[in-house]
């Protein structure tokens, strides 16, 4: 069996988001599976080459996990002629630079969004990927989740009939880093480095709402900065110059031309009262469904109960108990790997990637409208991006 092995320069492993999903349970169980078996009987193994500015953890991580190589060199990474992709999950201030670079050289690209920080930017990029012709990818993990492949599944057999609405909380409690240490990093409450919660999830949110309902044509958005004063990694006060909520509105367009109304709440200055951190009801003429990370469940219109309001007497229905469990009827892996051997695949065939820069610039400027939109207190229109 012939094997073809991906040399993958791995950028901003140091971090949460690069270490524990995408080196630690997407790149690695590759690896050890064998690589990424092709229709034709081939694989594509992959080779990882650690890169960040860290030199101890790099080196921790190297030894830990039996990594050849490492570097704090990425221009040197991106130069390598036996370097085949670039992965970036570093700030997002950084992002345009590191995929422009990639791209120049030749390399394939897979990074996490926002791609960049503005919409000239990512368009700029997505452009670029078009001239040079590599394959290039945008990390889409959030429809890889099995509650919502389920909940995608459920539209595509017509289970709702007419969407009507969708309805998203997102969030939790992230501490100030006083008391206890924050579960995110300083970077993404301060706007001078890229952070935000429009500008992180907007992005998400965007081909969230693409691939479960139909194209985003408005946005309404309220923002807030809840939490003034944060603690850095250092223990020391920061003034949080960046939004840790967002609250929007977005009209939407199904393929068959429907109108569909979204409303997602995102915020990191929320206590969760719900069954996962995130979650999703859609609602439809023939049915509803929730979906969250894992669980999807679903209320047909046949099995629909008539509540009656009485605020006199205490409620004796148990609304969750009238929803029904929608199985998998698959083996749904990590949705960071699944996506990752998707792109590795492409990569091989020479064909672009579904979740490309241009999906990314989507995103990117579905954020930057959601700030306009708070900014001026109106809805804004959503325009088709050409390149």
């Amino acid at each position: 069996m012939a094997t073809r092995t991906l040399r993958i320069a791995m950028n901003g492993v140091t971090g949460r988001m690069g270490y524990r999903q995408h080196l630690l349970r997407s790149i690695l169980p590759i690896r050890e599976q064998g690589g990424v078996l092709l229709p034709d009987g081939t694989r594509v193994q992959v080779e990882p080459v650690l890169v960040g500015r860290n030199e101890t953890r790099l080196r921790e991580l190297a030894a830990q996990h039996d990594v050849a190589e490492w570097t704090t060199d990425l221009d040197a990474a991106i130069a390598d002629p036996a370097t085949d992709v670039v992965f970036d999950a570093s700030m997002t201030s950084l992002r345009a630079k590191t995929l422009t670079k990639a791209m120049q050289a030749g390399k394939h690209v897979y990074t996490e969004k926002p791609t960049a920080e503005t919409l000239a930017e990512a368009v700029e990029l997505a452009r670029l990927r078009a001239e040079v012709g590599v394959t290039a990818g945008v990390v889409h993990d959030k429809l890889y989740l099995p509650g919502l492949v389920k909940l995608r599944r459920l539209v595509d057999e017509g289970f709702f009939g007419r969407i009507l609405s969708l309805r998203g909380e997102f969030g939790y409690w992230v501490w100030e880093g006083d008391v206890q240490p924050a579960q995110r990093p300083s970077w993404n409450y301060r706007a001078q480095d890229g952070g935000g919660m429009t500008t992180d999830m907007f992005c998400h949110w965007n081909y969230v709402l693409e691939g479960i309902v139909g194209t985003v044509r408005t946005v309404t958005s309220q923002t807030a900065t809840h939490i003034p004063t944060r603690w850095d990694e250092q223990g020391r006060p920061y003034e949080a110059t960046a939004d840790d909520a967002a609250y929007g509105i977005f009209q939407l367009e199904t393929p068959a031309g429907d109108p569909v109304v979204a409303q997602i709440n995102s915020s990191w200055a929320v206590r969760v009262h719900r069954d996962e951190l995130v979650e999703f009801q859609v609602d439809g003429t023939e049915g509803s469904a929730v979906a969250g990370l894992f669980r999807c469940v679903a209320q047909p219109r046949s099995a629909t109960p008539k509540p009656v309001w009485n605020p006199d007497l205490p409620t004796t229905e148990r609304f969750r108990d009238q929803w029904l469990e929608i199985p998998a009827n698959a083996d749904l892996d990590n949705g960071f790997k699944a996506q990752w051997e998707e792109f590795l695949r492409d990569v091989v065939a020479g064909r672009p990637h579904r979740f490309d820069l241009l999906s990314a610039a989507r995103g990117v400027q579905l954020a930057e409208l959601g700030l306009r939109s708070s900014a001026e207190g109106r809805r804004l229109d959503v325009p088709e991006i050409t390149l």
